[in-house]
């Protein structure tokens, strides 16, 4: 129901490690699906799809959820893609108002 976008200088491989590090913690996510383009997460707050693809010096990644914006894992999802390193030299993190 809700798609995010992010381009990030990480490669597919490292966005999906992160993923696989972050997403089951904090969302209470499990992986159902994998391949090198992307993942499958799934759990009580819902399913969260991920797609990665290398254009030049950048990944372009992208999520579609089956929840509402509203939802805690659309909030998630949202904080974990703003921690991607935007530029090279870029550490990703937490905006100014975000919480860490």
């Amino acid at each position: 129901m809700a798609g995010y976008y992010r381009k990030t200088t990480l490669s597919p491989g490292e966005v999906l490690e992160h993923a696989a590090d972050i997403l089951p913690e904090r969302i209470g996510l499990k992986k159902s699906k994998e391949s090198r383009h992307g993942a499958t997460y799934t759990g009580n707050e819902g399913t969260v799809t991920l797609s990665v693809h290398r254009h030049g010096p950048f990944t372009e990644v992208s999520a579609s959820t089956d929840r509402l914006r509203t939802s805690k894992m659309d909030y998630q999802i949202q904080i974990f893609l703003n921690h991607l390193p935007y530029e090279p030299g870029d550490e990703g993190g937490p905006g100014s108002g975000d919480p860490s």
